[in-house]
Parts: C-alpha cells; sequence; structure tokens
C-alpha cells in the first residue's frame, strides 16, 4: 500500500530522492521446492518529506508479512552483541537499576540485549512479534510478549503495574508503519524519570557513503536527529541526549525522557542539532545526488564482477542479508556471476536468496570450494567477518567490499 503523506508528519509534500523499481521483500528466503515459483515484488522509492525532513519509502507491507516469521537472530551477530552488552553495562550504572527496575525492549529479538541486564539480576520484558523468535527468547529465559508494540500494548502493561525505568529500541523504529501510535506507547510506558535509549541508522552516514541497500521494505524511515525530534517532541518527550555510532554503516542512539522537566538536555544534543543544520538536513538538495551515486557504484561493481568472471575466477558472497537482497536485486547480479552465498546463520542455511535464487550455505563451505573472491554484501560487520574468515584469506581468498568505497582486501 502506497503512503499518501508522511508517515511522521501527515504532510503530502514529499519528494522523490531514489527509485530502486520492484523488488522482492528482502527476507522472504525460498526452499529449494519454492524456486519455480515468480516472487512478487514492491515498489522501492525513496522520498524526502519537504515538511519535517524524514526520509521514507512510500509503500507499507503488511507487518504480519514481514515480521509474524522472521530469519534475523540478533544474536549470530558477535558486532551486535557487543554492541549490546556495552550499552547495557552503561544503563545500568547510569540509572542505578536494581532488581526493583524494570527494563522493557521492543523488537527484543533472541534476547540478545535483555540476557544482560537478567544476569545482572534487573527485571526484564520483552516484546518481540516475530512467533519463532519469541520462542526461542522464552527458552533462553527472557520473558517475551509475542505481539507487534503499539499503544494498546502499553495501556495493557501499564494497567498490569508494569512501566519501564529504561526501555530499548533498537533498530525498530525505522521499522515501524504507525510511527505515532508507537512513540505514544513508549512514552505510556516510560516512567516519568524513566529514559528511553533508542538506536537506528542515520541517514547522513546513509547518503554520505552511498548505503542504499540499507532500503528495503522492512525499513520504511532514514532519520535524522532533526526529523527523529520533531516526531518525539509531538508526543511530549525530549531527546535529552545522543551519540554516533560506527554499527551498521554509522547510526544514531538517542535518549529519550518525558518533557517534565526531570531530564537537562546535553550538549550532544545541541552540537549534532547545529552540525545538521550546516550540512542542510532540512533541503531536498543534500539528497538529489544520491540516486547519481548508486548508478556509479552499480556500474563500477558490475563491471569489476564482470572482469573477474570473464577471467575465469570463482566467485561468491557472504551474508544472506536484507542488505544483500537490495544490492543483489536492484543491480542485477545473480546466479550467473555468484556460485553461492555463505552466511553464519543457521536458519538461513538450506535456503536460497530473495530474486536472485542463490543457495545459501554454511562459511565453511569457502574452505572446501576455494572462491577467488567473495563479495561481501554484510559489509557493516566488515571488520568481525574478515577476522573471522582469517583461515580463508590465508588460502589466497580475497574479499570484495562494494561499499562505502569498492575495493578488495
Amino acid at each position: 500500500m502506497k503512503i499518501l503523506g508522511c508517515r511522521s508528519c501527515g504532510s503530502s509534500e514529499l519528494s522523490m530522492i531514489l527509485n530502486l523499481g520492484e523488488t522482492p521483500l528482502a527476507n522472504s528466503l525460498l526452499r529449494e521446492d519454492e524456486l519455480r515459483n515468480q516472487q512478487q515484488g514492491y515498489p522501492l522509492e525513496l522520498v524526502f518529506c519537504e515538511n519535517c525532513a524524514l526520509v521514507q519509502i512510500t509503500e507499507t507491507v503488511d507487518p504480519e508479512i514481514l515480521f509474524r516469521n522472521y530469519v534475523y537472530f540478533s544474536s549470530f551477530s558477535d558486532t551486535v552483541v557487543k554492541n549490546a552488552q556495552e550499552i547495557v553495562n552503561r544503563t545500568i550504572l547510569r540509572s542505578g537499576l536494581d532488581q526493583e527496575s524494570l527494563v522493557v525492549e521492543i523488537a527484543s529479538n533472541d534476547g540478545y540485549l535483555l540476557q544482560f541486564y537478567k544476569n545482572a539480576g534487573i527485571p526484564v520484558l520483552g516484546i518481540e512479534p516475530a512467533q519463532n523468535i519469541a520462542v526461542h527468547a522464552r527458552a533462553n529465559g527472557i520473558p517475551t510478549v509475542c505481539e507487534f508494540f503499539n499503544q494498546d500494548v502499553a495501556n495493557q502493561l501499564k494497567e498490569n503495574g508494569q512501566q519501564a525505568d529504561v526501555f530499548h529500541a533498537n533498530n525498530v523504529l525505522a521499522h515501524v508503519a504507525d510511527l505515532n501510535g508507537v512513540v505514544a506507547g513508549m512514552r505510556t510506558l516510560l516512567k516519568p524519570d524513566g529514559i528511553g535509549i533508542i538506536e537506528f541508522p542515520y541517514v547522513k552516514d546513509m547518503i554520505d557513503g552511498v548505503e542504499f541497500d540499507t532500503i528495503y521494505h522492512e525499513h520504511l524511515c532514514y532519520y535524522s536527529l532533526f526529523s527523529v525530534k520533531a516526531l518525539f517532541n509531538r508526543h511530549g518527550m525530549n531527546i535529552v541526549d545522543v551519540e554516533r555510532l560506527p554499527i551498521h554503516g554509522g547510526s544514531l542512539r538517542i535518549f529519550v525522557g518525558l518533557d517534565n522537566g526531570q531530564h537537562e538536555i546535553s550538549h550532544n544534543v545541541k552540537r549534532l542539532q547545529k552540525e545538521e543544520a550546516d550540512w542542510g538536513v532540512d533541503q531536498l538538495k543534500f539528497y538529489a545526488q544520491f540516486g547519481e551515486k548508486v548508478t556509479q557504484l552499480q556500474t563500477e561493481l558490475k563491471s569489476y564482477l564482470i572482469e573477474l568472471k570473464t577471467s575465469g575466477k570463482k566467485l561468491a558472497a557472504y551474508g544472506a542479508s536484507a542488505k544483500g537482497s537490495t544490492l543483489l536485486n536492484t543491480f542485477g547480479i545473480g546466479s550467473e556471476t555468484l556460485d553461492f552465498v555463505v552466511d553464519r546463520s543457521t536458519v538461513k542455511q538450506g535456503l536460497f536468496t530473495p530474486g536472485t535464487k542463490i543457495p545459501i550455505m554454511d562459511p565453511r563451505v569457502l574452505l572446501e570450494k576455494k572462491p577467488d573472491y567473495v563479495l561481501l554484501l554484510t559489509w557493516n560487520f566488515s571488520e568481525e567477518i574478515l577476522s573471522q574468515q582469517i583461515q580463508y584469506r590465508d588460502l589466497g581468498g580475497k574479499f570484495i567490499i562494494p561499499i562505502p568505497v569498492l575495493h578488495t582486501v
């Protein structure tokens, strides 16, 4: 379903930034018996709201289709788990949490973050819509409500006496269609002195790094501090601190609290606001050249892969990720170029990539089949993966890293 107005402010003043055509859903991995079926494609258009500066896609796919059965388990990424442990340790000290506190996380996945609070003796509650992942989290001892978080869920929890001292939302604010309902629910669930900690990819890093593969149907919105501040202010909440993170190609971590005078706004917020004003966060011209840069990258990468293939090199890819699905489908790179894809997630192994129908295997296959080059689709975890694959690299294997600058390692 195509939106008629901005997902945040409702304005109809939406200007086109980039059109990636129609692609299959990025996490709609295929079984072997589905390979002959025609996968449905959905429009993938990126637009800019002239009113509140929110960058967003125009198509909304039913979240029941996207998230009820999900293939991404956060714990398979050492980088994600390490990032979670770091903020948990800091938050326990910063907020003075103890056994009388409550930490809530929405889109809590397999308990990758809440496990660290639980291990410290602090009560936790996960809210995770994917049924298969919620079962896994409960098996790991993380109390988990299997629901899409919204105002109704928040009201019910509050009526049951459950309000959060700390509220986490990592890489979920970009995924929700009902932005205002989710943020209103956050406000309801937070205690008067509670703090919300929210992470999401930063739109400036996406534009600067030509990170177009961050764009897929699960990612509805791409935030700046300017646009996310307008969203939270609308619901009586303030951004009281902000940090820039390297994870996922560049992210923001914001700290939010109720607008009740109990939270002082840090200098970090004021400094980043000025930086955004300087680079033109609310001006379409900052985003306008993005499409040309994506086309240039497509030409460079495809030419390089064709050159390698023509010279007899064996090529594979690493990472059956949503990012990888966008890159392969929009650039037209498939099984004619790549022999297989490897991924650490045992949930994905034995399946095939959406649209391009490339088999997904265990990373150990790299040592058996010895491809000459591996296209690193999960480039945002390049340091972690290059370290894990030192044995393959010692055998002469090379990785092609496409983003933010095409190069070979």
